[in-house]
């Protein structure tokens, strides 16, 4: 019935209603206005840049979870990716073991010095993933909520002593850290930059090295943070046997999960459910919050918001707490969560319980990348024209139309393949996406169709509804499977990289090698289309209305107030002629030139964006 429905909606080049929803009780319950209006740009700060070797990570900084190898060393920054460190081979480690245990030493002076590159790019918004202080290289394993981790700061030394001074239970005794008093800097130069800042967090886990941990793993019962986890059993003194036993998330022992109670719901990853979080852990929550939003209480020298982990891990009476909280303290603050799979790799999950102006602002739209993948990647499957309309709609017409322009719109991240990689495999989106699990999974240089096709999806992202957002290094040309090869460090222009070994786990095909390194030609579209998406507030706030298109075209307006500009895309295997939607002069935003027609010819995997010219 939908897709009939759409069918007759869309001969008249309209656009399907969207659907009741209750007035919002006040402005907190709406995103926050700016975030339909950024370009995203989300960063991994170990892989991003090393602005300051001298705080190199060493294996200090990462024992207590990690075993660290004899004559272990910090990778250099331009190393095959598929090579394995000499500490590695001497150890005898597999690429899967030497991947947690690599560091580039990617820190905040990276990206600081990186600042004025993101705003000729066209980033007006940067996420960073979590550099709270923690052993891994990703930090998604705490060691502590509120300090930065001591590796991404100017004074390892000096923090750590720091810290250890402090009581970290008792927000009164925390202190700014060099690397906590360099991240402040990063975020006062990202706003005189006109850049907005979002940490990330997972208030679902800490590390096994968060100091309440610690003092459960000494103390047992007699800890006071007994109660903030979800442990199972402790040890019993009489016997000589350990019987101390958590749930970690998704069953990682080194992830132990914050312990939810008053559930009232039942709990099935996928989906949402209703109860707390431990009262304790939720206060020392609230502070760390607190902390990075309005530092020594000035909101103003603080971050804008939070990009929230394994959100559906986490229940949703917290979370509504968590909004309230946040939005009190910074009402201009942005709230997207991380929810994704409702049955891995089949169904996605639905973003209405969260964007309904009770938790989150946005999410991470993955829900609109794969439908579009589809239809825009040489798939096995792929979509019409109609049916990623379909899809679209049905994801959008969900939603209230503050949260729809307010979503963060992904494509590749942390967590799945390069763009490049993900359109260059034809398989399932994000289904055996790694060598390891697919020996026939392409990981080197991919063809120049890719590349075309590429262009064309970027060319959609950057117009259609929501935030378009940059995973680090997309726009410099890199490749790369799923993690860990997604996390490879950044191919700035003006370093000489090794050639990457393109058989990594596969047969020897055609070649053994892959020069690597920054590609001008697909930074330069990047910048064109984050600067055209700037340029023109019609494609940030503007209505979208799709046109009439047939087969593997797609072609769809952007309009408001005496604006108009029209989207056109030709996946077909031959020229496609589009009706426009009045004869008159057209500015061909890609190449700058001015046509006066009333129809368009694409050729062959081709797109176009036409602005009405008054």
């Amino acid at each position: 019935m939908r897709k009939t429905l759409l069918c007759l909606l869309l001969a008249f080049g309209s656009q399907l209603p969207a659907p009741a929803q209750p007035a919002p009780k006040s402005a907190t319950a709406l995103p926050p206005a700016w975030a339909q209006k950024v370009v995203w740009y989300q960063i991994f700060v170990e892989r991003f840049a090393n602005g300051d070797p001298s705080n190199d990570p060493k294996p200090e900084n990462m024992r207590g979870s990690f075993t660290v190898p004899a004559g272990w060393s910090i990778t250099p920054w331009t190393h095959n990716w598929y090579q394995p460190e000499p500490w590695a081979t001497a150890a005898k480690l597999n690429f899967n073991d030497t991947r947690s245990l690599r560091r580039f030493g990617g820190d905040l002076q990276g990206v600081l010095d990186k600042l004025d590159y993101l705003r000729e790019l066209g980033v007006t918004a940067l996420y960073l993933n979590p550099i709270n202080d923690a052993p891994s290289l990703h930090k998604y394993d705490a060691r502590s909520y509120h300090h930065v981790d001591v590796t991404f700061g100017p004074d390892p030394v000096g923090d750590n002593k720091l810290i250890a001074s402090e009581n970290p239970n008792d927000p009164a005794s925390w202190k700014w850290t060099s690397a906590d008093r360099l991240f402040l800097k990063l975020v006062a130069e990202a706003h005189k930059r006109n850049m907005r800042v979002v940490l990330d967090y997972s208030w679902n886990h800490t590390g096994v090295e968060f100091w309440a941990w610690q003092d459960i793993v000494r103390k047992q019962q007699q800890s006071a943070f007994k109660d903030w986890y979800d442990i199972t059993r402790f040890d019993d003194p009489k016997t000589a046997a350990n019987e101390f036993d958590y749930n970690g998330w998704v069953g990682l022992k080194s992830l132990p999960e914050i312990k939810k109670v008053d559930i009232t719901t039942p709990r099935k990853a996928g989906k949402p459910y209703e109860g707390e979080l431990n009262s304790g852990a939720q206060a020392h929550i609230f502070a760390v919050t607190k902390r990075w939003l309005a530092p020594d209480g000035n909101a103003a020298q603080g971050i804008d918001g939070y990009r929230l982990d394994v959100a559906d891990q986490v229940p949703m009476g917290f979370w509504r707490k968590y909004r309230t909280f946040v939005k009190s303290v910074k009402p201009e603050a942005y709230l997207v969560g991380e929810i994704w799979w409702e049955t891995w790799p089949d169904k996605l999950m639905n973003p209405v319980p969260y964007t309904s102006g009770d938790v989150f602002d946005g999410v991470m739209f993955y829900q609109a990348y794969r439908p579009a993948r589809s239809f825009f990647a040489a798939v096995k499957a792929p979509l019409t024209g109609p049916q990623l309309i379909d899809s679209l709609q049905f994801q959008w017409n969900r939603l209230g139309k503050p949260f729809r322009y307010a979503m963060m719109n992904v494509a590749s991240t942390h967590d799945a393949p390069r763009l490049l990689t993900c359109f260059y495999n034809p398989g399932q989106y994000k289904y055996k996406a790694t060598p390891g699990d697919d020996p026939n999974y392409k990981t080197g240089k991919p063809d120049p169709e890719t590349y075309q096709r590429v262009k064309l999806y970027l060319l959609h992202q950057f117009t259609s509804i929501g935030a378009p957002q940059i995973w680090n290094g997309d726009e410099l040309g890199m490749w790369g499977a799923d993690d860990p090869d997604c996390r490879k460090p950044l191919w700035w222009p003006g370093l000489t990289f090794e050639p990457e070994t393109r058989t990594n786990f596969q047969p020897t095909t055609t070649s053994t090698f892959d020069p690597v390194g920054y590609n001008a030609a697909h930074y330069a579209y990047y910048r064109q289309l984050a600067h055209l998406r700037n340029g023109n507030p019609v494609l940030q706030t503007g209505e979208l209305t799709f046109l009439p298109t047939k087969g593997q075209t797609l072609a769809y307006q952007r309009t408001a107030v005496q604006e108009r500009i029209v989207v056109l895309f030709n996946l077909e295997g031959s020229p496609q002629q589009f009706t426009l939607p009045e004869k008159g002069s057209w500015l061909n935003l890609l190449t700058g030139k001015t046509v006066v027609a009333s129809t368009a010819t694409l050729p062959t995997l081709s797109g176009m964006a036409l602005k009405k010219v008054k």
